[in-house]
């Protein structure tokens, strides 16, 4: 997890413990590193900023978990994928910018962002700088580093023609921030000294820079250590009415932040002409995870993990039918109550554009609309399982049950990062049940209310009690960088009551499958080593699953002949899905879709979708709905039931909290003079 509070330290007693300044600055670096993995592996939670906007800090701060990357192949593919692919380079940009290509000022402005994480690509994720004068450098340590670079040629030319395309360009949204952007951005790349091209990942030791003939570093002439630079808090409380311009403006303090001196009077100088008063630059590891990397690469002992080739999928001997309820079983399963949470952060489009990392390609508010038919989706900053058991309780209450009458509690999620106890066993110690028959997690991801439901009727007929189904995602925390998650999913938590009646029946039919081409099992992946530990979609394969399973559930449907009143699906893509159910025969129409404000609450979706179904009036009386789901490792399934509103709990609310308007945005160029006291 990364932290973005100021920690308090007396220097004095730190300074104490180290016999040298760069044993203090790396240790304090690892201490600081230490803690964010302490609280918590994997998770990237958003913050609210001064100005009550949305933000997410993994998205402004580059950071990689060097514990799980393997070798040196799997770094540069990351690095390759992160900052190279979209990155002009500088002499790129220069003759795109002399021939006219390009259309407007932000256009510019972004590929020389762009450039410049590129070209400071593995310092943003390996190493912190300290300036030092020559003569107190160590000479011999193995943990301290130093950058051999080589000139940039051409600079000046090329810098100077930059500037000239700039100023003939026309603002795209606000001249005079654009032109602030410019300013910072452009020092940034004209004082750049070094071809970004041949940088290495692994520095040079002060000893092996000695060693090698012609090398040179910069300099940095009059070195200013109060030479003003951006605090975390500046660059997370950035606001602008343009959210690609507040994205940018992000992006210039942190790469301002990776030259904190006057560049304009660097220089790069050989090794043999340095004296003892030259300032160089030093790097070292942020972390004892890039330390250990680096002197594993360096030992050559590294050993890259191979993945298992799969078998091919094979199809099953005979098809597996759906289990039926007809009126001959000896147990029919009754709804008693259907109670939802939803995240009460608001997360707009609007956000995930002001949000955009650099290796995201462009994409504004209405495109993303578009392409998923989300245009809000619901985040919280309360623990997952704190909203499982808001709508455990508030189903309970609508139900009329008590605790000692709860005979199973089960808890579907593929977010959880509880594992001892479970969050099953959790949430009925915090409910005050003694005992339960059986209380236990379900991980089936986006079909987790099929599969869920299918347990409890399998309980319910061993124990004739009834059985608490909880649904809960928290998705917010576990994105990171990866765009299509970040469009698609949010936070949430549904409550199901079911119990045993002699009478009329809720639940009709049910259906579940799983497994396919590995391909198809692995399309959507958490954590993922290759992306961070992030959650991943890989798109063509999520549909082809879809496509595979929908197709499946219509031939199904029609052998049942049940007159469906209403479709209720798992929220995943609201385009795509239309896409896939038209072919089938079955009219946009008739499908419920909640998507647009909820987003995707993988096993949370199909019932937070049916509450607000009557919420919304579209369900006003009994009807018999058909809620098809299907996602991650390739789960499939749907039930058909019949929901009467008065199953359905008031919903479990809070204020709901979102980014103010951009009429109420503090002026960011107001924030730039704060941070630098002008």
């Amino acid at each position: 997890m990364w932290t973005a509070r100021k920690e308090k330290v007396d220097f004095h007693d730190w300074q104490g413990r180290w016999q040298n300044p760069e044993e203090m600055q790396f240790s304090f670096s690892y201490q600081l590193s230490a803690i964010s993995y302490q609280q918590g592996a994997f998770m990237k939670p958003f913050r609210l900023n001064k100005h009550g906007k949305l933000v997410f800090p993994t998205s402004i701060f580059t950071e990689l978990d060097f514990s799980i990357i393997t070798d040196l192949n799997q770094l540069k593919a990351i690095i390759r994928r992160d900052f190279e692919v979209k990155a002009p380079t500088g002499t790129e940009i220069a003759e795109r910018a002399a021939a006219g290509g390009y259309a407007a000022r932000y256009d510019l402005l972004r590929d020389i962002g762009l450039h410049l994480f590129w070209a400071n690509r593995y310092a943003l994720v390996m190493y912190d700088k300290q300036p030092m004068r020559w003569r107190d450098v160590p000479r011999t340590r193995d943990d301290v580093f130093v950058s051999l670079l080589q000139p940039w040629e051409g600079r000046e030319t090329k810098s100077q023609s930059v500037r000239q395309a700039y100023a003939q360009l026309p603002a795209k949204w606000n001249g005079a921030a654009e032109d602030e952007l410019f300013e910072i951005l452009f020092d940034c790349f004209s004082n750049k000294l070094h071809s970004a091209t041949s940088v290495p990942p692994i520095k040079a030791t002060i000893a092996e820079a000695l060693a090698t003939a012609d090398a040179r570093t910069t300099t940095l002439g009059n070195y200013n250590p109060d030479h003003p630079s951006y605090s975390v808090d500046d660059i997370l409380d950035v606001s602008d009415e343009q959210a690609e311009l507040e994205a940018l403006r992000r992006w210039a303090m942190v790469l301002h932040n990776q030259h904190p001196w006057d560049r304009s009077q660097a220089r790069l100088k050989p090794f043999a002409e340095m004296q003892d008063d030259d300032i160089v630059v030093l790097y070292y590891p942020k972390n004892r995870h890039v330390l250990d990397f680096i002197n594993h690469e360096k030992s050559g002992v590294t050993v890259a993990k191979q993945a298992p080739t799969p078998d091919p999928a094979v199809e099953p001997v005979r098809p597996y039918p759906p289990m039926v309820i007809g009126d001959d079983a000896p147990i029919q399963p009754k709804i008693e109550a259907l109670a939802i949470r939803k995240g009460e952060v608001i997360c707009s489009n609007e956000d995930v554009v002001r949000n955009s990392p650099s290796s995201w390609s462009p994409m504004s508010a209405e495109e993303i609309a578009d392409k998923t038919g989300i245009e809000r989706r619901r985040y919280t900053a309360e623990p997952l399982e704190n909203i499982a058991l808001e709508a455990a309780r508030a189903a309970m209450k609508h139900a009329g049950r008590g605790p000692e009458e709860i005979g199973a509690v089960l808890f579907c999620s593929c977010t959880s990062s509880r594992l001892i106890p479970s969050t099953a066993t959790w949430l009925s110690g915090q409910l005050g049940i003694m005992q339960t028959h059986c209380s236990a997690d379900i991980v089936a991801a986006c079909a987790g209310f099929p599969y869920g439901v299918a347990e409890a009727i399998r309980l319910l007929r061993e124990i004739e009690r009834p059985v608490l189904l909880v649904m809960a995602e928290k998705f917010s925390d576990k994105i990171g960088n990866a765009r299509p998650s970040r469009m698609i999913f949010g936070d949430g938590a549904a409550a199901v009551v079911i119990a045993p009646s002699d009478g009329e029946r809720d639940i009709h039919v049910v259906q579940t499958y799983a497994s396919g081409p590995a391909s198809q099992v692995n399309s959507i992946i958490w954590p993922n080593p290759d992306f961070d530990n992030d959650i991943t979609v890989y798109g063509p394969e999520v549909k082809a699953l879809v496509k595979r399973y929908l197709n499946q559930m219509m031939g199904e449907l029609s052998e049942l002949g049940l007159e469906i009143d209403m479709i209720v699906p798992h929220q995943a893509n609201k385009k795509m899905i239309i896409e896939i159910a038209e072919p089938q025969g079955i009219d946009a129409k008739d499908i419920y879709f909640n998507i647009t404000e909820v987003g995707n609450a993988s096993a949370a979706s199909i019932p937070m979708a049916l509450a607000d179904a009557v919420f919304d009036g579209a369900i006003s009386k009994r009807s018999l709905v058909f809620t098809p789901g299907f996602g991650a490792g390739a789960v499939g399934g749907y039930v058909i039931l019949s929901l009467d509103p008065a199953m359905v709990a008031p919903e479990v609310t809070t204020a709901p909290a979102m980014s103010p308007s951009p009429t109420e945005a503090h002026s960011s160029i107001e924030d730039i003079k704060e941070a630098f006291h002008t």
